[in-house]
C-alpha cells in the first residue's frame, strides 16, 4: 500500500518510519519525543519547547490532536496516534451512514451540531437528521454531498478546530 499526503505527494518512508516508533506518555524523553512535538507543530497543535520531554503540556496537545483526528482521548502516542500524525488526518476509520450507531456516530453528530448543521438528539444513532446535517456541511465544503462519512469527509473533519 502506497500512502501520499493532501497534496499527493508520495512518502513511503513515513509509512515504514511510524511502526518503528515506541509508545510514548508522560515522562517520556529523548530525541523520539522531540520529533512527535515537531510532528504536533507542524500540525498546529503545539506551541511549546521542542526539548524532547513529554510533558503536561506535551500530553494536552496528544490529546488535542487525537481528539481532532478521532481518536481515543489518552495522550499516549502509540501506533495508531503515530500514524494519524504523519499522515496528518484520521487513519483507519471506517464509513458511517445511516444506519451506523456508536461513539463516532455521537463524536460525529457533536461536531455537527457544534456547526449548528445538526440539530438531533445527540444518541449515537445515525438516521435521517444526521444524514441531513452531514450533506449540508458536505455542500458548503465542496465535498460530494453523499450523506456517507468516508476518508475524505473524515479528513475535512479533522480540519475544524475543537
Amino acid at each position: 500500500m502506497q500512502w501520499t499526503s493532501d497534496s499527493s505527494n508520495t512518502v513511503p518512508e513515513i509509512a515504514q518510519a511510524q511502526f518503528n516508533k515506541p509508545e510514548l506518555r508522560l515522562g517520556s524523553k529523548g530525541e523520539v519525543v522531540e520529533e512527535l512535538q515537531k510532528l504536533l507543530t507542524r500540525w498546529g497543535i503545539y506551541t511549546g519547547v521542542i526539548d524532547g520531554n513529554f510533558d503536561k503540556v506535551t500530553e494536552g496537545s496528544v490529546k488535542e490532536y487525537q481528539r481532532r483526528v478521532f481518536l481515543a482521548e489518552d495522550g499516549i502516542v502509540s501506533e495508531k496516534t503515530w500514524h494519524a500524525l504523519y499522515m496528518g488526518m484520521p487513519v483507519g476509520l471506517p464509513e458511517l451512514g445511516k444506519g451506523c450507531k456508536g461513539d463516532l456516530v455521537k463524536r460525529l453528530q457533536r461536531l455537527l451540531k457544534s456547526m449548528q448543521d445538526y440539530v438531533g438528539y445527540v444518541d449515537g444513532d445515525f438516521g435521517e437528521l444526521t444524514e441531513a446535517a452531514l450533506q449540508s456541511w458536505q455542500r458548503r465544503h465542496n465535498l460530494p454531498n453523499t450523506g456517507i462519512v468516508d476518508e475524505s469527509t473524515w479528513r475535512a473533519l479533522s480540519r475544524i478546530p475543537r
